[in-house]
This record gives structure tokens, C-alpha cells and sequence, in this order.
């Protein structure tokens, strides 16, 4: 029997190990969907998205649709004639769309769902403490990460592991589940449980007004907001008038002195006293500037002893 033929739909770098990990395994991608070329950078230089730029590395057919709703979209698609319907971070779709595939489409979210259903789960689950997270893969269904579970795997998330490298690890797993998910689906053998909808968190997409880092907050909590946001979009904070960008941080116990937002620089290094104790800077960037260590910071602009961050 025929290997099932798949389209797959996907943007981001997430996406791009899961469409590579089906091609290495022996499946005919028969379709990639992925977002419009847009313009990007300093220059505003029309980018491709990088399951684009995978797509065409692999001489892969390539739609990239302005709307999912468009009917002559739909047509496109079933022109492919696919037989399941591969989804990695991808827009939220129809039901003309997801339901067209012979086997169903399912989707690859970065959680254990359904904790932390939404657009930024890894980002969410480390701003708020959690230890582990995961991937999984389920069914499409008209609400949004509601469908139902086909599989899951998990990891540890490290304490002071930020969301890139989380991102990384999980787009790799992620990626060797989507290649389990298809062959169960090839095969028959895979059942999907429903979701219980009373354990369901949120994890709405974060926006820049959202990584303001308040200093009045225990010090545990500022640092997973740090790592959470980190690389990108970045939590933030305001210095002499200038926004300033914090990228990585230490909870060592300390002392500190004045109120939540004031600086100490000393022989243990730069640190911020929050609502019970100082936390310690290690990456920081200042607005306009490259990302630097703390150390090149004091060098090049400097945190005077005293200072009031807010």
C-alpha cells in the first residue's frame, strides 16, 4: 500500500524540523502551505518564511494564500489530493480546509495540552514556574487546540533554561512525534482522547506591553518573566529615560537594599532588588544597542549603584 501523501502547513523555524523529519522518513509531501513573503529587518527586504525557504531547498510545491478562507484556496489544496494534513504552527483554519484530507489533519502545539492552549505555550508555561511542558498532537476541530489527543511526549524544563532553548528542544521532539503521529494514522492503530476542558490554561500571544518586568514582584517571579520572554520579544524595563532589555538573570540569595527597581553594583556584580531580594543581571541590552553581557555593559554605558529601574 501507498505511503499516505501529506501537505503539510507551517511558518516559523518550529515548523521546519517537522516537515525535514517527514521527508527523511520517506513521505511524499505532496504540498506545503506556509504564510506570504513579507518585508523584514533594518532594510525592509521581502523575506521568505522558513518553512518557505525549506520547501524550496527540497523543490517542494509551495502555496502561500493571503487568506485560508479563500474557496480558490481550498481548490488548490484539493488538487493535492492529500491524505493527511500536517499542521506546525500555522494560522487557525477552517473546517473546509482541515477536513478535506482523506485521514484528517491534526496539529503539533508546544504544551501538554490542555494546559496552556494558545499562541505562545512555551513562553507562558516558563513565566509561570512550570517545571515540565511538553508536545502534542491532536486533531483539528473548529475551536482552537480543542481537538482530540493523539500523543504526547515531555521534558524537564531546566530553572534556568529560557524559551529559545526550550523552543529548540521542543521543535525537535515535536518533530519525531509528527513522524510517530503519521504512522499510526498510516496504520489505523491510533485512537484520540478527548481533552478535559476543566485543566485547560491560556497562553494568549504576548505583546511588548505585556514584558514590562515589575521589580515589585518576589525575584523567582522576575526571573522566570526573563527567561520566559527571552530571546525575543524580550522583558523590559526603563533606565534614565531609555528602555533597557534584560536577557538572562540569576535568583542567587543576597542582600539588597532600597526599594523594588534599585541597582547595586559591588564586588558580586550588578543585581535589582525586587519585592524580597536582589536579583542579579547577566545579559542585558540597552535601546538601539547590541545584546551584551553585564560585565560589557558597565564598560561601555553602565548601571551606577543607586540607579532605579522601572
Amino acid at each position: 500500500m501507498p505511503a499516505p501523501r501529506i501537505l503539510f502547513m507551517g511558518t516559523p523555524e518550529f515548523a521546519v524540523p517537522s516537515l525535514t523529519g517527514l521527508l527523511e522518513a520517506g513521505y511524499p509531501i505532496v504540498g506545503v502551505v506556509t504564510g506570504p513573503d513579507k518585508p523584514r529587518g533594518r532594510g525592509q527586504k521581502l523575506s521568505h518564511t522558513p518553512v518557505k525557504e525549506a520547501a524550496l531547498l527540497h523543490h517542494l510545491p509551495l502555496l502561500q494564500p493571503e487568506s485560508v478562507k479563500d474557496p480558490s484556496f481550498v481548490e488548490d489544496l484539493r488538487a493535492f489530493e492529500p491524505d493527511i494534513a500536517v499542521v506546525v504552527a500555522f494560522r487557525i483554519l477552517p473546517r473546509a480546509v482541515f477536513a478535506l484530507p482523506r485521514l484528517g489533519s491534526f496539529n503539533l502545539h508546544a504544551s501538554l495540552l490542555p494546559r496552556y492552549r494558545g499562541a505562545a505555550p512555551i513562553q507562558w508555561a516558563i513565566i509561570n514556574g512550570e517545571t515540565e511542558t511538553g508536545v502534542t498532537t491532536f486533531l483539528l476541530e473548529d475551536r482552537v487546540d480543542t481537538g482530540g489527543i493523539l500523543l504526547q511526549e515531555r521534558i524537564r524544563i531546566h530553572p534556568d533554561e529560557d524559551a529559545g532553548a526550550v523552543h529548540d528542544r521542543l521543535a525537535v521532539l515535536g518533530a519525531q512525534l509528527v513522524t510517530r503521529t503519521v504512522a499510526l494514522i498510516e496504520r489505523g492503530s491510533i485512537q484520540p482522547a478527548p481533552q478535559d476542558a476543566t485543566l485547560a490554561t491560556p497562553a494568549p500571544k504576548i505583546f511588548k506591553e505585556h514584558c514590562h518586568i515589575r521589580w515589585d514582584l518576589p525575584s523567582m517571579h522576575v526571573h522566570n518573566f526573563v527567561r520566559g520572554l527571552s530571546p525575543a520579544p524580550g522583558a523590559w524595563c526603563v533606565h534614565n529615560g531609555r528602555v533597557l532589555k534584560i536577557y538572562r538573570t540569576s535568583a542567587m540569595p543576597a542582600r539588597g537594599k532600597g526599594k523594588p527597581g534599585t541597582v547595586t553594583v559591588d564586588a558580586d556584580g550588578v543585581s535589582v532588588m525586587t519585592a524580597d531580594q536582589p536579583l542579579f543581571l547577566l545579559e542585558l541590552q540597552q535601546e538601539g544597542r547590541r545584546r551584551m553581557t553585564v560585565d560589557e555593559f558597565l564598560r561601555g554605558y553602565g548601571l551606577r549603584d543607586g540607579d532605579v529601574l522601572s
